[in-house]
């Protein structure tokens, strides 16, 4: 007699779970350094290169986004950001989902641009 033995492997996550819109995260990096010495504007510039090398995209002079994978990410690039911080100013960290950054409404010149569209399945692997 025979019994049916349980496996002990882990089940792999749906797939379209593994790409949820409500899995998927941005990170957005603002800041208000001080600029007004020399040493000033050197650090705030190397936060800027810093937060580059890191993978975050510039939106605006003191804005940078990075996409991140799940909460996981987030936390990690959030340390991350942490660690190459200037001496002064201000620094917020945000964390929202894909489906909420598709959401984003954005005016250039007072004209209403389209969505923004996140990235492709091929960009993220």
């Amino acid at each position: 007699m025979s019994r049916a033995r349980k496996s002990t492997r882990r089940r792999r996550p749906r797939r379209e779970s593994a790409l949820s819109g409500y899995r998927l995260m941005w990170l957005l990096v603002m800041f208000d350094l001080p600029v007004e010495t020399r040493e000033e504007r050197k650090q705030a510039n190397r936060f800027r290169h810093d937060l580059l090398g890191l993978g975050f995209e510039r939106c605006q002079f003191s804005v940078y986004l990075r996409f991140c994978e799940g909460r996981e990410q987030v936390e990690t690039a959030t340390r991350r950001v942490e660690k190459v911080l200037p001496k002064g100013g201000l620094v917020y960290c945000l964390a929202f989902t894909d489906r909420q950054y598709e959401s984003i409404i954005r005016f250039d010149h007072r004209k209403r641009l389209p969505g923004l569209k996140s990235p492709d399945q091929f960009l993220l692997f």
